[in-house]
């Protein structure tokens, strides 16, 4: 089961993962022999109610014949809202 802070980022990675599928015109169980990974697991990912393992991704990525990074992110190069921009660094005073 996810957590719910998880299940927005889960259910992005998921509806990716379904997208492809469908535009390559896999069928879920056809996915599944591609990537052995079994068709129900499959589609709790798909789903977003299953917190898949990176290696798991990685089956799914290769099996669709993407980089595993076309799973993970939806616009290569776009920061989200609020995140640091590379090499600004860290707050850690609420750590410490």
């Amino acid at each position: 089961m996810t957590s719910e802070p998880d299940a927005p980022l889960l259910n992005e990675v998921g509806q990716r993962i379904r997208a492809r599928r469908l535009a390559e015109g896999l069928t879920l169980d056809q996915l599944a022999r591609l990537s052995g990974i079994n068709g129900p697991a499959l589609s709790l990912i798909e789903t977003g109610k299953r917190d898949a393992r990176l290696t798991t991704l990685a089956r799914i990525a290769a099996a669709l014949r993407l980089p595993l990074q076309a799973l993970l992110v939806d616009r290569e190069g776009v920061r989200e809202e609020g995140s640091p921009i590379v090499g600004e660094g860290y707050d850690l005073k609420d750590f410490l």
